[in-house]
Order: C-alpha cells, then sequence, then structure tokens
C-alpha cells in the first residue's frame, strides 16, 4: 500500500500527522511518501522522516497514494488530485466541513474522520480529543502564569508573604482536568465547574474545589449538555457573585460536539473580574465561553486579559504531534487489519470504524450527519 503523509497548511498548523518513530512501523510493510518540510514546524526535520525509510517528495505523489495521513481536513488543490476509492484519516471536523464531505464524495474518496472516535476504553488509544485536549489543558495553565503579573504559589520570604493565586477551571473534562492538575503542581488554589455532576469526585480527586449551582437539574455522560435557562441563571449568579471576583485565572474548555460552544461569562461577569486578571478561553474556535473572546487575538477588557487561542496545540506542536501519530498509527493498524477481512466497509460492525467512517462508495453514510448533507 502506498501511504502519504500531507504537510500541513503551515498558517494555522504547527503539527503533523505521523512522526519519524512511526514511520518506522508503517515502512515494514508499506511504501511512504512525506511531503517536504511536513515536519518542520514540529520539530521533525526531512532527514528523521529520511532514516526512518520515507520518501520526501513535492506533493504531487499524492496523487499515487492509497491512502492519506493529515490532520486538518485537505485543501481543495490536494483534494483534486487524489485519486477515486483512496482512504483519507484526518481530524475532518464533518458538522463544520459539510462541503467538503460532499465534494469527498462526489469523488469517491473513503474518508475518516478520527473526531468521532467514540469515547470507550478499547478506543482510547486512538482518540485524539483525548490526547490533545490534555495538552491543550496543560499548555493553558502555563500560558496563563506567563502572562498573569503575579506568583503562582504561596511564597514565604523575609519581605513578606506572597498568598497563592487563585485560578477557576470551567469544564472538567479532559482539558479541565490536566489544567487543574497542572494549576495545582504550580502551587495555585483551585476550583472547577461543570454541568456534569460525576465530574465532582473527579474535580476534587485531584485536590480542587468544585463549585456547585443550587439547582435540582443534573446531568451525566462523557459530554456536557445544553442545560435549562433557570439553570443558566443560577449558574450565572453563582459565578458572577461568589466565584469570578475572587479568581486570577479562569480558564474555559467547555464545547458541545458539534454546536457552538456555550456561553458562559458573559460581558458584566469579566467587569465582577479582579484588574490583572486572565481569561484563556479553549472553545474560542467555536465560538468561545466567554462573550468577549475574540478568536486568534488577545484582548483587555476593564483590566481583565482575555485570550482566546484558535489552536493552543500550534505552542507545544513537538508532543502534540508523537500523540497524534500514535492514535493515528493505532487507528490505521485497526482499519487495515478489517480490510484483510472485508473490503466492504460499509458492512464492517466494528462500533470505532462505523462511528469515523465518513464518506464510501458514493454515499455519505455516517449516522451522525444524515439530515444534515
Amino acid at each position: 500500500m502506498k501511504l502519504f503523509v500531507s504537510a500541513e497548511d503551515k498558517d494555522i498548523e504547527n503539527r503533523v500527522s505521523v512522526t519519524p518513530d512511526i514511520i518506522k512501523k508503517l515502512t515494514l510493510s508499506n511504501q511512504v511518501y512525506v511531503e517536504k518540510d511536513a515536519g518542520n514546524n514540529s520539530g521533525f526535520p526531512n532527514e528523521e522522516y529520511k532514516s526512518s525509510g520515507a520518501m520526501i517528495v513535492s506533493g504531487n505523489e499524492i496523487s499515487e497514494a492509497d491512502l492519506i495521513f493529515s490532520i486538518n481536513p485537505l485543501n481543495k488543490e490536494k483534494l483534486e488530485k487524489i485519486k477515486e476509492k483512496a482512504i483519507i484519516i484526518a481530524a475532518l471536523d464533518p458538522f463544520n466541513n459539510i462541503d467538503l464531505i460532499k465534494e469527498m464524495n462526489a469523488k469517491n474518496i473513503t474518508s475518516f474522520s478520527l473526531d468521532f472516535i467514540p469515547r470507550t476504553t478499547r478506543a482510547q488509544y486512538m482518540d485524539i480529543l483525548s490526547s490533545q485536549a490534555s495538552l491543550a489543558g496543560y499548555k493553558a495553565v502555563i500560558e496563563a502564569s506567563h502572562i498573569l503579573n503575579r506568583a503562582l504559589p504561596l511564597m514565604m520570604t523575609t519581605a513578606g508573604t506572597i498568598p497563592a493565586a487563585k485560578v477557576l477551571i470551567i469544564g472538567a473534562g479532559v482539558a479541565g482536568l490536566q489544567a487543574i492538575a497542572t494549576a495545582k503542581r504550580l502551587g495555585a488554589i483551585v476550583s472547577a465547574f461543570d454541568v456534569r455532576t460525576s465530574a465532582k469526585e473527579q474535580v476534587e480527586s485531584l485536590g480542587a474545589k468544585f463549585i456547585e449551582v443550587d439547582s435540582n437539574e443534573k446531568t451525566d455522560g462523557v459530554y456536557a449538555k445544553e442545560m435549562s435557562d433557570d439553570y443558566k441563571k443560577a449558574q450565572e449568579q453563582k459565578l458572577k457573585e461568589d466565584v469570578l471576583p475572587i479568581q486570577d485565572i479562569v480558564i474555559t474548555t467547555a464545547q458541545i460536539p458539534g454546536k457552538k460552544a456555550p456561553i458562559i461569562i458573559k460581558n458584566d461577569m469579566v467587569e465582577s473580574m479582579k484588574n490583572g486578571s486572565v481569561i484563556i478561553d479553549l472553545a474560542a474556535k467555536s465560538g468561545g465561553n466567554c462573550e468577549l473572546t475574540v478568536s486568534g487575538r488577545s484582548i483587555e477588557k476593564n483590566g481583565v486579559q482575555i485570550v482566546g487561542f484558535e489552536n493552543i496545540l500550534n505552542l507545544i506542536p513537538f508532543d502534540a504531534s508523537r500523540l497524534f501519530a500514535k492514535n493515528i498509527f493505532s487507528f490505521f493498524e485497526l482499519l487495515t487489519s478489517k480490510l484483510q477481512d472485508n473490503n466492504d466497509l460499509s458492512t464492517i460492525e466494528d462500533e470505532i470504524l462505523k462511528s469515523t467512517l465518513i464518506t464510501f462508495n458514493g454515499q455519505i453514510i455516517n449516522e451522525r450527519l444524515k439530515g444534515i448533507c
């Protein structure tokens, strides 16, 4: 099989989908092309790929590939070169790229979207959302500590005592839990909020205080969901009056798959915060959890710095690429093992492949996209 590792758009992405250590495994039974300079921005030069057994190519060889690896959706120019029935494995963000899905389908391209990986124990080795979110949560705390105009840990000196900074994490998913752990290691006083009742035990196990809203409405599960207006009102009052005014750093991570990120911090709530405090909004790309967030920019409002990272993983591309590559290789192994027994992917009953298969044999067959495309 001929495999192709696509270079990403350098204006928006520093990561690479496959790293040299994974190339060594892929070349055992495949011919692997790597687009020139694909790994430069993440710290993996062409020579490392060559020494691992890959061929460095200009990019035109994508037309010969049986399978293409990428992080982001391929651009129109590359898509036009891909042969019929070639396979694309990437994070396609299908809900926000409907036209792309239709175009791949029209070209009879088989596509898998890794951001549709089910959150199951069996799928954890392929779960790019978890691996990348973990690094995002860590990096958010590090960046916030750089921006904040004070120290994070309690420090006792001969000149006086510096109190520990207070950090609030909104959304206790993978990114949020890693942010909690990082802030605790740096010595901050950490609290966290999540609409899911199951998050309380996880938050408290990391040594943080769980913020609870006075409401009978409860939700649970892997993902957050949209709450009622009454709950949102109680949540807003709790955060505005009791929680936000004492925080030095707020990191928001709350997102709902396939929907705009919920607004949790409104304009007047920012006004209640301390001068010099920092908001890091990790949901900026999907609309932001803060009403004032501008994706890709850092702004100041009433002395509060609001940072809307569009892709915070661009600040830590080496490790982000290494984890992504391991995820994609685990998925590739599963896919190729199933294809040996059955080439008709539409009839394969494997839960992971069924969840991630978007287009096949001229059809958009993913259940989550039916009625949308």
